[in-house]
């Protein structure tokens, strides 16, 4: 019972020991904070790239691609068996995006992908980050009438009628204009002269560059194609290939859409010529049905999916004999609880290298260095900030050699009394378990609590000091996002209390040793 009174005397009349608890406490709570923000940031990594990438992905490295899928669907079953929840064939290639803004064309570099609608919601969670509602629920390349995401002002069938209608009236326009013009000239026997005017600005932004031009293709075609009754084959765009990320004057950061549902775009993509010969470049007219929005400005930045039959018509990837279609890869799901990299091996061994000009992987080997990059980042923060507990271990350390040559006459006493050499050992590791113990837990309850509050932490601070914090247009997120993992609060805690004890073991061993004549003497 003595011992825990002392451990506990000392621990309310050592003011000193004071600094080492705050020391344990900010060391504490400082790996609270980073490891649940960087937990939460890892979660919402994860949670993205495998929205749009399956457990496994067998893909070719042709850019012919792999021919009968259905072939290689079967084949794949066989290896799996039952762990196979879903399957479904893409086509991937590179392709240049072009669209019309107020008369001036902008290109974007893409990702375009082919798919099949009815079954690759199967194998992520692709239709989860989709802007309207309905192609959460069902995915589909139809242009809908309306219910778009409250961002778009304007989308669907109402913004195309609508920015059809004017494009017509300002091509009227300037044809009477023109006319117009011609008949002065021709009147006062001048040349005529062929240049057309300028036209007028454009708050749809899709007035053509040569509307004369445009003029004739849309008499030509008005009995075969009419824009404002029909759509061409639909497209569904990231959501930062259609729009730029700004920071208004009000300190508010919006999106302004360059393009919208309803708007017309040019895909320009390299062919799948048969063997030995060279691709050739392919064009065609697609109209844009929905936005995705994964919040990885990776994935939104870059990716454009249309229907995969479409793309492969297109491509030249449909055999015109035998009607047999080839893709360039195909996505699987596995059920709950599958072991990917068992499976991934079971394919490789059933597909090997030297046979098939076939790359298998899970969705961690295609985002190996990013997933590797941020758990290397963690590894070093966690080292740089354990050093902090530690630097609080080392003040403990001296505190408890100063306190035994102080209590060195005391301790003579005890042991002059009947006190074991444990006895007097345990006085000094106790009181060591009772700084780390106490540090711990008040750093803990201060790290949680900050965890819980920190984005309004981080609002207030930014009041505070003027300036952000945390920056959404760069993180692509709108607040700091957390996750508290118990068994990572527990090694913290458990740690943090490990070096107070091990730090009080030499001043506990050298008390110990002490004998009490010399003790007694002492001064």
């Amino acid at each position: 019972m003595y011992k825990l009174l002392l451990s506990w005397r000392y621990l309310r009349t050592r003011y000193i020991a004071l600094a080492s608890i705050i020391s344990v406490t900010l060391g504490v709570a400082t790996l609270i904070v980073v490891n649940s923000v960087m937990e939460g940031f890892s979660q919402e990594m994860h949670k993205r790239l495998h929205g749009v990438l399956s457990d496994l992905v067998f893909e070719s490295h042709s850019l012919g691609g792999l021919p009968d899928p259905q072939w290689h669907e079967q084949e794949i079953r066989k290896e799996l068996g039952d762990r196979v929840a879903g399957m479904t064939a893409t086509v991937q290639v590179p392709a240049m995006l072009s669209f019309n803004v107020r008369g001036q064309w902008i290109t974007r570099q893409v990702n375009l992908i082919g798919i099949d609608e009815r079954t690759y919601a199967q194998v992520g969670d692709f239709s989860q980050y989709l802007l309207h509602p309905e192609n959460r629920t069902q995915l589909n390349f139809l242009l809908r009438e309306q219910g778009y995401d409250r961002r778009l002002a304007e989308a669907g069938w109402d913004y195309r009628r609508t920015r059809i209608a004017y494009e017509r009236a300002v091509q009227e326009q300037m044809q009477q204009i023109e006319a117009a013009r011609r008949r002065t000239q021709a009147e006062a026997g001048a040349p005529v002269a062929t240049d057309p005017p300028s036209p007028p600005s454009d708050p749809y932004g899709a007035v053509p560059s040569d509307p004369y031009a445009a003029t004739a293709a849309a008499d030509k075609d008005a009995q075969v194609f009419d824009e404002a009754k029909e759509q061409h084959t639909g497209v569904i765009l990231g959501l930062m290939v259609a729009s730029v990320r700004h920071r208004d004057a009000d300190n508010v950061v919006r999106d302004y859409f360059l393009c919208r549902p309803g708007d017309d775009v040019n895909l320009t993509f390299p062919t799948a010529p048969p063997a030995g010969e060279a691709p050739t470049a392919q064009s065609a007219k697609f109209t844009v049905v929905d936005l995705y929005e994964s919040k990885m400005s990776e994935y939104d930045s870059s990716l454009a999916f249309v229907p995969l039959k479409e793309l492969q018509r297109l491509r030249g990837m449909i055999d015109p004999q035998t009607g047999v279609t080839s893709v360039t890869s195909l996505q699987i799901r596995l059920r709950p609880g599958s072991d990917l990299n068992v499976a991934r091996d079971k394919l490789i061994r059933r597909f090997p290298t030297d046979q098939y000009a076939y790359r298998i992987q899970t969705w961690k080997d295609l985002q190996g260095p990013l997933l590797a990059a941020v758990q290397m980042e963690t590894t070093i923060l966690n080292i740089l900030l354990f050093l902090i507990i530690a630097v609080a271990g080392f003040g403990i350390l001296a505190t408890f050699f100063m306190i035994v040559v102080e209590k060195t006459r005391d301790v003579g006493i005890l042991k002059a009394l009947g006190a074991p050499s444990g006895g007097v050992m345990s006085i000094f590791l106790g009181y060591g378990f009772s700084l780390g113990s106490v540090g711990s837990g008040v750093g803990m309850v201060l790290g949680l609590l900050f965890v819980v509050y920190i984005n309004e932490i981080a609002a207030g601070l930014e009041r505070l000091l003027g300036r952000e914090i945390f920056d959404p247009t760069i993180y692509y997120f709108q607040e700091i996002p957390t996750q508290i993992d118990p068994l990572t609060v527990g090694l913290v805690v458990a740690g943090a209390v490990a070096i107070a004890v091990l730090a009080s073991v030499l001043p506990a061993l050298r008390a110990a040793r002490l004998h009490p004549v010399e003790a007694l003497r002492y001064e």
